[in-house]
């Protein structure tokens, strides 16, 4: 089998039918060796329309759940159940064009491993989806742009369209929450290329978010279960946590000094700046880059000598920061905090390459 369509469906008895339809049209001149797999949670009629469906067409089939419900969850159960050496997910509600499957299948065959559709690259559209689901989908895709590194790459990283070669999940633990099945994919899978093309999306009379209270917190769980299960991204929140940390000693160090000083401020603020340093160092010698320690080819005080400048390349950058936006005449509040975030990305990247550097072993993720 060439091709598997995996479409999970929840009360989509309107919309499978159409569906079948316009992707066997836009398949029968291109694609002849298909299969169309559609997995089921719905609570209407509309596992009587599928079982009518797989009785006309050969192609479809079709499995309804009753213990187990939620999109992500569906479209694993697919992966299981699909024989195609490639595999398209796609929604039952027909925003997502099966028009484009010959062009994603194109893109496949040519070497991606994966193509995204994709609402933002030139020549997409978000459809007319209203102002707040596109507020909803920003703060969606910022999130998990900001917590995951390989996400930054993709223009609509938490889109549910999207084609792969089996080979980017043969053997990878799938344990997605909610339905942000495509993150899963795009922290864990194992491909060397990625390819993303435009797509209108195209909007539902019923114009709701899946966005409720529960999914959003779903959404931000699954993000951080994908931050943990990444060690390049779970390097880095470490270091942010240990970076807030050592602001905590900092203010309590100075604190301390100055109650049991007199006129000794500059003295308190610098050793209190030197303990954090200190404390910071330690910690990340210790846990964020151990195992990096442990093949680096650098001792202790050369990487602590390479960390201390590092710390304090970041306090001139975010100090310029400042300086840029009180000469404008902006916040300088609001500068202090875009050179903080500023220098803790750059802090982080310098550590990672220089101070903690072993050579870039072939061990290490390239994306």
């Amino acid at each position: 089998m060439e091709l598997s369509i995996i479409v999970p469906t929840y009360n989509e008895g309107s919309n499978v039918r159409v569906l079948t339809e316009r992707i066997m049209g836009v398949l029968q001149s291109t694609i002849r060796d298909y299969e169309i797999i559609f997995v089921d949670d719905s609570s209407d009629d509309t596992p009587i329309i599928l079982e009518c469906l797989t009785e006309q067409f050969p192609r479809v089939r079709y499995i309804h759940r009753i213990k187990e419900r939620g999109l992500g969850s569906a479209v694993v159960n697919g992966f299981s159940l699909a024989i195609g050496e490639y595999l398209v997910v796609m929604d039952a509600d027909l925003q997502h064009p099966p028009e484009l499957l010959p062009e994603m299948m194109k893109s496949l065959k040519e070497g991606n491993q994966l193509v995204i559709p994709s609402r933002f690259i030139t020549g997409g559209s978000y459809g007319d989806l209203n102002f707040s689901r596109k507020l909803i989908s920003w703060g969606a895709r910022a999130i998990a742009r900001l917590a995951l590194k390989k996400a930054r790459l993709v223009s609509d990283c938490t889109g549910g369209f999207f084609g792969l070669h089996r080979s980017v999940i043969d053997g990878v633990d799938l344990n997605p929450i909610g339905w942000k099945i495509m993150l899963e994919i795009i922290v864990k899978g194992r491909y060397r290329s990625f390819s993303e093309i435009p797509y209108a999306f195209a909007t539902r009379d019923l114009d709701q978010s899946k966005m409720n209270f529960e999914e959003q917190v779903n959404y931000l769980k699954h993000i951080a279960f994908l931050v943990m299960s990444s060690p390049e991204d779970r390097k880095f929140f470490i270091f942010c946590s240990i970076g807030l940390l050592g602001f905590i000693v900092n203010m309590l160090v100075f604190t301390l000094l100055m109650k049991l000083t007199v006129d000794k401020a500059v003295f308190s603020s610098v050793t209190a700046s030197s303990t954090a340093l200190i404390h910071n160092f330690v910690w990340n010698d210790q846990v964020t880059w151990k195992q990096e320690k442990n093949l680096s080819r650098s001792g202790f005080l050369s990487r602590f000598l390479k960390f201390a400048s590092t710390s304090f390349l970041g306090v001139l950058i975010a100090s310029m920061v400042v300086r840029a936006f009180v000469g404008l005449g902006w916040s300088p509040f609001i500068g202090q905090t875009l050179g903080i975030f500023a220098a803790t990305f750059l802090k982080f990247f310098i550590n990672d390459r220089w101070t903690w550097a072993n050579t870039y072993t072939e061990n290490r993720t390239r994306y």
